[in-house]
């Protein structure tokens, strides 16, 4: 386990900045003169207390398997995709929302559209969203309880998604709290 490069945190304070209108209450010391950092282990980033990662470094890096909260995982290439652990993070702090009607928050959970597991919203299922939200922005999709969901990415601005007819895609899924059941045999590998 270690802390990320500048190019890392770059990486990753930028996808995070989608979603989260204050990312310094991420990094802000706490009542307790703790803090929380950002440390990679094996592609995965997690966002964990300072005084826990540095318990941490006594345990070798193939001993260790998880630490604090899996925000996501680095690629390859250097890009950083934000998994379905990382909802507690963005929810509280959620620049922009959508809130789904009973009727969309199954087909959102389960994932299914005519077989393929990448689901939208679409207009009919909407509640509620948040005003000004502009178009490719990372939103949080919560249930009409006030329950987050998953999140995902807008399709159209607001403006233009109450135009749209009830079929209308508002919002593209990247993730969902089915991913527990779906993926958990891949959630935390390697």
């Amino acid at each position: 386990m270690r802390p990320l490069t500048d190019q890392e945190m770059k990486t990753v304070l930028d996808k995070l900045a989608n979603y989260v209108s204050d990312l310094k209450s991420l990094i802000a010391p706490l009542e307790d003169g703790d803090r929380y950092v950002f440390r990679l282990n094996h592609s995965r980033v997690y966002y964990v207390k300072l005084s826990i990662a540095n318990l941490a470094t006594s345990i070798s890096r193939d001993a260790l398997l998880s630490l604090g909260t899996c925000l996501g995982k680095m690629t390859k290439t250097g890009k950083f995709r934000l998994h379905i652990t990382a909802l507690p993070i963005i929810a509280p702090g959620a620049r922009h929302k959508i809130w789904v009607k009973d009727n969309g928050a199954q087909p959102f959970l389960y994932g299914s559209n005519g077989g393929y597991l990448w689901i939208e919203v679409v207009k009919a299922h909407v509640g509620r969203w948040s005003e000004d939200c502009p178009e490719h922005s990372g939103c949080v999709v919560y249930s009409m309880a006030d329950i987050p969901l998953g999140f995902g990415v807008t399709a159209r601005s607001t403006t233009e998604a109450r135009r749209l007819d009830p079929t209308g895609i508002v919002c593209f899924r990247q993730a969902d709290c089915g991913e527990y059941l779906r993926d958990e045999d891949t959630l935390f590998a390697g």
